[in-house]
């Protein structure tokens, strides 16, 4: 290996958004480190898929529910880069895990709420605390929103709030990071042909459809959409861009 391959560390890269994400930063020479929650063969296949590239990979478990795991989590991570790659840095971050809801404001239950809440504002909060003295200088984070923070579909309240603070944190993160050269992003998908949500993007006829007919580019997103604008936020390049939403949703509901 050599001094300049960097390393990216993926939170929720099985699957989806993060398994694209895990595949184009390989493409463009960069070596992965990806969490799971409960899929180890879908992890493992991903890493296969990275290491068939010739690159190192390496599948982590980890339930962003588990807050209080971060430390012992970061732990693991410096033992990982200590012996998987002799070091005890990783170049960037990508906070890609979480669940969607989809569930009218008034039937939202309180339970519903904490659980979007923990897994998307503050397991991203905390994590990122937590693997902040792992992450070299000049690195990047790049936090998941949604279009849904700035477009309103009934059914999303609770995910969308999330995603409104996943946003609000990225700037924070931006500005008192920088001193680091670190720069700190949110990328915000439209609809997507994924599993998330039950697949109905993907599944359903009709959905797929109705979000062909708002996006500007006339069809719904594909995972690799995404996984290519993750991989440039991620990527050397994109140090000058910090503190912004940058939404990938071919111009959905413009």
């Amino acid at each position: 290996m050599t001094a300049q391959t960097r390393i990216v560390l993926i939170t929720g890269g099985s699957r989806g958004l993060g398994r694209e994400a895990a595949l184009e930063v390989a493409k463009q020479g960069d070596e992965v480190l990806l969490t799971y929650q409960s899929q180890a063969d879908a992890a493992q296949a991903v890493v296969a898929q990275i290491e068939a590239m010739g690159r190192k990979a390496v599948a982590l478990q980890l339930d962003m529910a588990a807050s209080d795991r971060f430390p012992a989590f970061a732990d693991t991570v410096r033992d990982t880069l200590q012996s998987i790659w002799g070091r005890d840095r990783f170049n960037a971050l990508l906070n890609n895990a979480g669940h969607g809801l989809n569930r009218p404001f008034a039937e939202t239950t309180e339970a519903e709420f904490d659980s979007i809440m923990q897994v998307h504002v503050k397991a991203p909060f905390f994590l990122t605390q937590a693997l902040l003295p792992l992450l070299a200088d000049g690195g990047r984070i790049l936090n998941v929103s949604s279009g849904l923070a700035r477009f309103c579909l009934p059914g999303h309240a609770a995910y969308a709030s999330a995603k409104g603070a996943i946003e609000v944190l990225s700037r924070y993160l931006a500005k008192e990071l920088g001193e680091r050269g670190i720069s700190v992003n949110a990328i915000a998908p439209g609809a997507i042909e994924t599993d998330f949500g039950g697949g109905a993007v993907r599944d359903n006829d009709a959905i797929n459809q109705q979000v062909a007919s708002v996006t500007a580019m006339g069809r719904a997103g594909l995972p690799s959409d995404i996984g290519v604008v993750m991989a440039q936020l991620l990527g050397p390049a994109s140090q000058w861009i910090t503190g912004q939403r940058i939404e990938a949703s071919g111009g959905m509901l413009l």
